[in-house]
């Protein structure tokens, strides 16, 4: 069972962006930027292309309505997405809020404290629920 199984069966707290029957998504605990999310199939699967079409074209769908949200929450040119997946054996789609490319390097992480990113989650699940 993936550590990303485990914090969507609520055993491991996080701080939950969106969520929907088939999808979750939550923000970064090491994050690039603030803002850094993941979103994950409910279904664990270890690697991107081999989801099925369904699941597939639905975390896609699922990212994108996280990342428009996310835009309008967090101060940031653009969202960037990344599917590396090389950390956690569980599909996962990062979204990172990008001021410069150095925030897509997965080498230079932001500090935040508890109510700083209780704060972004609580806006982006309020926006992506409009």
């Amino acid at each position: 069972m993936s550590i990303f199984t485990k914090i969507i069966a609520g055993e491991i707290p996080t701080y939950k962006v969106a969520e929907t029957d088939q999808f979750y998504a939550f923000l970064d605990i090491n994050p690039n930027a603030p803002g850094h999310t993941l979103c994950v199939p409910k279904k664990e699967v270890n690697k991107l292309f081999d989801l099925d079409q369904e699941t597939y074209d639905g975390l896609m769908s699922f990212s994108r309505k996280v990342a428009l949200a996310l835009r309008e929450e967090v101060s940031c040119l653009r969202i960037g997405m990344s599917v590396i997946g090389l950390e956690v054996p569980h599909v996962h789609v990062h979204l990172i809020p990008l001021r410069s490319m150095e925030d897509m390097r997965f080498v230079n992480k932001v500090q935040l404290d508890q109510e700083q990113m209780q704060d972004i989650a609580d806006r982006v699940r309020k926006r992506f629920e409009q």
